[in-house]
């Protein structure tokens, strides 16, 4: 049975300034797969994401939601079709986390911005399935990282898309809380058929997230396939410059 492809890439150019700094980007992912970024850093993970997202101009080729061109979609189409949780710490003052979690319903509440029954029954959905809810009333800067994480995803989830994009996810989160949150990714791809596209650099929760996996290096994709095919010896020492030696040491006894 065939995948319904979310997201493509032909020919990508991204950078900064007019500056490409990744070209020739070919990238797709279907409904319920995840697909994972890793490389260096500063080797144009979080540039690739911002690209997708809008957040920055592509400076060539194209950008395919669901068989569209993403120029070819409106603002709130956009919002509606794409989801992103990026590394900026968000600091929303004054906010409880229903708060936040219902900026993800915006898209959907019209000009005037008031939330219908059916808005409240989507935010109580995503705050129960974050495992969040008892904290609703919350302020949101009193929060830890971790429950600030699942607060960001649940506004996320509120907005219904069929894409979506976190950049470094579980940078702030310790041990426990990185792997409740890539559960409930793996969960939201699987039962709810969106494509998740996200950079990590914890090599040891990649394999068990990933369906797909691409590898960023000086200005190219060095190589994209399954995590059996990228998590090897030999291409992690290229990737990371890792001196062999090293890479037995800290991979071998199961890691990868």
């Amino acid at each position: 049975m065939s995948t319904q492809m979310r997201l493509s890439t032909e020919a990508l150019a991204v950078g900064y300034g007019g500056t490409v700094l990744i070209g020739d980007i070919a990238l797709r992912v279907g409904a319920g797969r995840v697909l994972t970024l890793i490389g260096p850093n500063g080797s144009g993970k979080s540039t690739i994401l911002k690209t997708l997202s809008g957040h920055l101009h592509q400076l060539g080729g194209t950008v395919l939601l669901d068989g569209k061109k993403m120029e070819s979609y409106s603002r709130n189409e956009l919002a509606r079709e794409l989801s992103v949780l990026l590394t900026d710490r968000a600091r929303p003052e004054r906010m409880t986390c229903e708060d936040v979690v219902a900026m993800g319903r915006y898209p959907y509440t019209g000009y005037m911005g008031l939330l219908r029954a059916e808005d409240r029954e989507k935010i109580d959905e995503a705050l129960h399935l974050v495992e969040i809810a008892p904290l609703r009333n919350r302020a949101f800067l009193t929060l830890s990282d971790g429950q600030r994480q699942r607060v960001l995803l649940a506004r996320a989830i509120c907005q219904e898309p069929n894409v979506l994009l976190l950049d470094e996810p579980t940078s702030f989160l310790d041990v426990h809380h990185k792997i409740r949150f890539l559960e409930i990714l793996r969960r939201l791809a699987t039962e709810r058929g969106i494509a998740v596209v996200l950079s990590m650099h914890e090599l040891e929760f990649v394999r068990k997230i990933s369906d797909e996996m691409a590898c960023i290096k000086e200005g190219r994709i060095l190589k994209a396939g399954a995590p059996e095919e990228i998590l090897t010896e030999a291409l992690i020492e290229e990737l990371f410059d890792l001196p062999a030696e090293l890479y037995r040491a800290y991979f071998t006894s199961g890691a990868l």
